[in-house]
């Protein structure tokens, strides 16, 4: 059993380094990303357009509210006959001092 763990151990470690070695050389990231003269004429098109979009965006007016609108400019009365009536003291009935 013990020579059984061995081999598998070893054959787990030694998987990835044969995988390694099998494939071909592939460069995944090229130095020279050359462009066809098509792909370079759509990007300039499609960068002109974007910055068209950005001029049609309008300025903020420096409001940082976004609810301004909706609330309205009055202030709320608060009412006092809340504070009137909660200031009778309490009186203890019962024995138990808990």
């Amino acid at each position: 059993m013990r020579v059984f763990r061995i081999a598998a151990a070893i054959a787990l470690l030694a998987g990835p380094a044969y995988a390694q070695m099998q494939t071909p050389n592939i460069n995944l990231i090229p130095e020279l990303a050359s462009k066809t003269p098509e792909e370079k004429e759509q990007e300039a098109a499609q960068q002109k357009a974007y910055n068209e979009s950005l001029k049609k965006i309008p300025d903020a007016k420096g409001a940082s509210d976004p609810w301004g609108g909706v609330r309205s400019t009055d202030t709320a009365k608060t009412p006092a006959a809340k504070t009137t009536a909660s200031a009778k003291p309490k009186s203890k009935t019962g024995s138990n001092p808990n």
